[in-house]
């Protein structure tokens, strides 16, 4: 049966924690057990047969469709409802290849043509490949706007049959390059797995790993690629590959398993005369996930299982999580490993690794280094002048063949897993997919993982940066499939706030989130920690981020070094509890009170202003779980010796002029024009003599009243002025 597992009690009992002695208590008081249906939360595609046995989905937001490879047929979905309004392509083996599979000694279901990969060739065309009964091919597939799907040509057949002698798709990875259209694949070459390749493919050319070089590939098993731009020069693009391997000891036998990310240049063609068709630009690197033990021996999750690229708004730099599990057989465990692409760059831009004889260990090369370096891409920005990899000097592809390794691993973010789960009790982790929430408190990433049992876990980690521990919640366990079985895609889809799930039964498509189930008090909803709900004074419903602009108040304060500076805040209701937050970026910190700054009852004050205080800070109420933004205030910090100089400078100027005639300003004011340079301001002569015009004639025009004002009688009264009355400038910038 479809169930969901949450937490609605005040009682909710959450024992979440990492700890470096890699204990996890995962306890969850079950308050609901209902049906997902009944929610209308979920809805499943399971095709015209007993089983979908799905290989691959891909989602296609333009078009509103979620294409999904099956066995024999191609289906097309629509992203509201999977299992309403579906299209579909037939795409089975023709009766002459299935003969000619089986009598190469196969079974007929293993002559059917899987369809392993779905890519977006361009806006109108997807690109589809399948085994095609041990004769794999790839095609074009024409996508219409109401979801209809249609074959065109077949592409990449000569290619793919011929050069690569690719006969199955086992055990393999892919992503599509749109600005060389170019397939990057990694699978074995033959049906007994003894060649391993990394592949370029397309129609006019082929690019791959040397055959029986195990310092490239050493039985590798294939996880996820993704092609990344390192900056605005297209031609400087990588592919990474993400894989596990063996490990060869200095006797040449296979130890460990590790896991590994590889790059190549998305524009490599290979070298003119070594290397031909073969990667001129081929490197990897070590992906270390581990925690650190008491005795200082590192425990190692080794065996990645899955790999999720969240992409933001800038291309260039995704945040990549890994789903590992350990090799050992006395412990079993998985984390979810966090890594950031610069930390990845630094390791492939740093010592290549070394060794003399296949009996010595690896060591970092101290030796001379060609030029370009090698692995670095023919391109305007790193490319040296060549204008293509065949250009490249046969001393950089020699050195790059003997030196694919690197000597700096890449380390995760805060050097330890966000996820740690070491008693999955039998249960077995199987995928990955993260959401970027942006909550009341912040940004949170939202870890969806697929287990064994058809089971898809929602977890958020929350990372204390002053005690440099991290706490794991475990939101909701989602049993989207009626019959346990593997969960082998997830999809998620943040434009309509939905999940696609795939396994062998079928596609089940579940609701991101379910606010109103937290039940009607505000301790509930607050209690749940789900960042995609808040209590909004009534209920328990999605929180919607409101845009910046609109509502807070924004000030600018400028304060001196060494002094105390006030950012006045005072919430409209007694009750309220104050926030204060300082923006950093994209990130947001909560202000930490010490000997130097303390939240009053006015606001945040600094007994002693420091120019690292600098920076916007950001005013929030709560009140019974909503929150609300006051204020943005920006923080500009003078410094002192700057302001003491100029005040005492321009305090000595005044006592030397003295008291010249009768209108002369006083001499406080002669800084202010300086003053006003400090903090941004120009045109300050305009500043000046208008200040001037103001302030010493209206202190003439005061004294030469009360010269020549008559007493009045008794009696009289004084008649009502006709002129403007004189106003303060609201900015000086005004004049």
């Amino acid at each position: 049966m479809f169930s969901l597992s949450l937490s609605l009690s005040l009682s909710l009992s959450l024992s979440l924690s990492l700890s470096l002695s890699l204990s996890l208590s995962l306890s969850l008081s079950l308050s609901v057990c209902t049906e997902l249906w009944e929610l209308n939360r979920t809805w499943v595609f399971q095709g015209p047969g007993p089983s979908l046995q799905t290989q691959t989905m891909m989602l296609d937001e333009a078009h509103e469709r979620l294409y999904v490879g099956a066995k024999n047929t191609l289906y097309s979905l629509s992203l509201e409802r999977v299992n309403h309004q579906h299209r579909e392509i037939d795409w089975a083996s023709s009766e002459s290849q299935v003969e000619d599979c089986m009598m190469k000694g196969k079974e007929k279901p293993e002559c059917a043509n899987y369809i392993k990969v779905l890519q977006q060739f361009n806006t109108t065309h997807l690109l589809a490949c399948g085994t095609g009964a041990f004769n794999p091919l790839c095609a074009t597939i024409r996508v219409g706007h109401a979801g209809q799907v249609s074959r065109d040509g077949i592409l990449f057949l000569v290619v793919i049959a011929n050069k690569v002698d690719m006969r199955t798709y086992r055990r393999t990875c892919c992503c599509f390059g749109s600005v060389s259209s170019s397939l990057y694949i990694g699978l074995y070459t033959d049906y007994w797995e003894n060649d391993a390749a990394l592949c370029r493919l397309n129609n006019q050319s082929y690019t791959r790993t040397e055959r029986d070089n195990r310092q490239q590939l050493n039985e590798p098993k294939f996880i996820g690629s993704v092609v990344i731009p390192d900056n605005d020069d297209r031609d400087d693009d990588k592919v990474y590959f993400f894989f596990t391997e063996r490990g060869m000891d200095a006797e040449g036998v296979n130890k460990a398993v590790y896991t590994r990310v590889g790059r190549v240049c998305a524009n490599d063609q290979g070298g003119q005369r070594m290397l031909v068709n073969r990667w001129s630009s081929f490197l990897k690197t070590r992906l270390i996930c581990s925690v650190a033990g008491p005795n200082g021996i590192d425990t190692h999750f080794d065996e990645l299982e899955d790999v999720f690229v969240l992409k933001n708004k800038d291309e260039k730099n995704p945040e990549i999580f890994g789903l590992f599990s350990t090799t050992s057989a006395v412990f079993q465990g998985y984390a979810v490993c966090v890594y950031h692409m610069d930390v990845v760059r630094a390791a492939f831009n740093g010592q290549f690794a070394h060794r003399e004889r296949p009996e010595h260990h690896w060591t970092p090369y101290k030796g001379r280094v060609p030029y370009p370096r090698p692995g670095s891409c023919a391109s305007k920005v790193n490319g040296g002048g060549f204008s293509g990899s065949k250009e490249f000097p046969d001393e950089v592809l020699r050195f790059v063949r003997s030196h694919p390794v690197m000597s700096s691993p890449v380390l995760p973010l805060h050097k330890k897993p966000v996820l740690l789960q070491t008693e999955p009790g039998g249960r077995r982790l199987t995928q990955i997919a993260v959401d970027r929430v942006q909550a009341q408190d912040g940004h949170y990433h939202v870890l969806y993982i697929g287990r064994d049992d058809s089971v898809v876990l929602k977890v958020i980690s929350i990372y204390n940066k002053d005690t440099d521990t991290i706490e794991e919640v475990l939101l909701e366990e989602l049993q989207v499939f009626k019959v346990p079985m593997p969960i082998t895609e997830i999809i998620i889809s943040a434009k309509r706030q939905q999940l696609y799930v795939g396994s062998e039964v079928g596609v089940a498509q579940v609701r991101l989130h379910q606010c109103e189930l937290y039940g009607s008090e505000c301790a509930d909803c607050c209690l749940a920690r789900d960042p995609y709900c808040a209590w909004d004074g009534l209920t328990c419903s999605r929180y919607y981020p409101i845009d910046g602009q609109s509502g807070a108040e924004e000030r600018q304060v400028y304060g001196v070094e060494n002094n105390s500076t006030l950012l006045e805040c005072t919430p409209r209701s007694l009750q309220a509890r104050v926030m204060w937050y300082i923006q950093r970026g994209p990130d947001r910190e909560k202000v930490r009170c010490d000997e130097s700054v303390v939240i009053t009852t006015h606001g945040l004050l600094f007994l002693i202003v420091r120019i690292g205080d600098a920076g916007m800070y950001v005013c929030q109420t709560v009140e019974h779980g909503y929150v609300h933004t006051l204020l943005r205030v920006t923080l500009h910090v003078l410094g002192g010796e700057r302001v003491s100089a100029l005040i005492h400078r321009t305090g000595e100027e005044g006592e030397e002029e003295g008291e010249t005639t009768a209108t002369s300003c006083p001499t406080s004011r002669l800084w202010y024009k300086e003053f006003l340079q400090l903090i941004g301001y120009r045109d300050t002569q305009r500043l000046e003599e208008y200040c001037e015009r103001v302030w010493c004639s209206e202190k003439r025009r005061r004294k030469t009243k009360l010269r020549y004002t008559q007493p009045l009688g008794r009696g009289e009264r004084r008649a009502r002025g006709r002129g403007e009355p004189h106003r303060t400038p609201r900015h000086t910038m005004d004049t």
